[in-house]
């Protein structure tokens, strides 16, 4: 699909012409006629998601806690405190379950 002049390299200007649609250019006297369909799709690639707890890398070195996990119901916990909002507001505590058959996480 023509998004730009051969001639002097201007964007294109979709028009309603005569007949039928036509792009033109602006700065020239250039016309193509679109007298059939034209569709051109472009899939952008993706980007990573980083995650934003540092992955199971975080939890390597943190201190366990009795809270009764939610899932399963075992009595320890492992947590990590994160300050997610303003300096005034209290910090987010995460936990994640100690029985590594369930690895439930939670926040409070």
């Amino acid at each position: 699909m023509m998004l730009f002049c051969p001639n002097c390299g201007t964007l294109l200007a979709l028009d309603e012409g005569a007949q039928c649609m036509r792009f033109s250019c602006l700065t020239c006297p250039y016309i193509y006629n679109v007298v059939q369909r034209m569709t051109t799709r472009i899939y952008p690639r993706l980007k990573e998601v980083d995650d934003v707890l540092g992955g199971a890398a975080a939890w390597d070195n943190v201190d366990s806690t009795e809270e009764r996990c939610p899932a399963c119901s075992h009595p320890r916990a492992y947590f990590m405190q994160i300050q997610t909002r303003s300096a005034d507001e209290p910090m987010t505590t995460f936990y994640k379950c100690c029985n590594h058959e369930c690895g439930h996480h939670w926040r409070e």
